[in-house]
């Protein structure tokens, strides 16, 4: 590599992450000055001790563990038996899985109001529970591209038709061959598809809004609307929560790769 090709990089690298950093630089500054003339944490003090915080942010990590089981059970077995008897739809399906990308939530969560109001065959949005439930549905729609992938991936990485034949010889069912045997296999897989998940529910805010849920992006969002420091400081909060989740799917994939047996 020639030493123009090398300082080109460098370049390029110091331009991105200074182009990435300055704002949140700036913001996290900002979130400092609530106290005139001193950097203090006041804003986050109060954004803390806000009850609405506590609430909608509570509301907001239960949805998205809600939706993490819900997608492991619904991804896991589908890419699973995808993989071992039906190789032909795999195209089909990583379609399926890619439409969250190109259908705005906005277009889903209007088909949901319009599907399950009170008035249709099934009125879910008539109660709290039902409109958690349709909820946690969109949730887990939204995070179905990184989820499937996530899953695949590792199912690409271990011979799933093996596994499955040696766990059947030793009399072992459908269920027990999954749960015992393919899952802990693409662990590090299911937790990026989950920490991913994680990152995206926190963050929603459009189908949260629109099914009038107490939701942590809502709540980020009319604190914008009234606040000038508090915002700064849950967008800090909420960027460091984001990043917390990609510093643990590098930690769960590095432990995987010293915790493996030797061939």
């Amino acid at each position: 590599m020639s030493l123009w090709t090398r300082l080109t990089a460098w370049l390029a690298l110091i331009f991105g992450l200074t182009y990435f950093l300055l704002p949140l630089i700036g913001m996290a500054e900002f979130s400092l000055k609530m106290r005139r003339g001193v950097y203090s944490l006041d804003a986050y003090a109060k954004v803390l001790g806000d009850p609405r915080f506590q609430e909608t942010f509570t509301y907001s990590v239960v949805m998205a563990l809600f939706t993490i089981a819900f997608g492991v059970l619904l991804v896991v077995p589908t890419a699973y038996w995808v993989r071992l008897k039906m190789p032909w739809a795999r195209p089909y399906v990583e379609f399926v899985t890619l439409l969250p990308l190109v259908i705005p939530a906005i277009v889903i969560v209007f088909g949901y109001i319009r599907l399950y109001n009170t008035s249709s065959w099934l009125p879910l949005t008539g109660t709290a529970m039902g409109t958690n439930v349709l909820l946690m549905f969109g949730y887990a729609t939204l995070a179905l591209p990184y989820m499937y992938r996530a899953v695949d991936t590792g199912l690409r990485t271990i011979d799933v038709a093996t596994l499955t034949e040696a766990a059947q010889s030793l009399g072992a069912g459908w269920i027990t061959v999954l749960g015992r045997v393919i899952l802990p296999n693409v662990l590090v897989a299911v937790l990026s598809g989950a920490f991913l998940t994680f990152a995206i529910v926190i963050g929603e805010f459009t189908m949260a809004a629109l099914l009038n849920r107490p939701a942590f992006g809502p709540y980020l969002q009319v604190l914008g609307a009234n606040r000038a420091y508090e915002p700064a400081a849950l967008s800090v909060i909420a960027f460091a929560i984001t990043w917390a989740c990609m510093g643990l799917i590098q930690l769960a994939t590095h432990l995987s790769k010293h915790t493996k047996a030797p061939r």
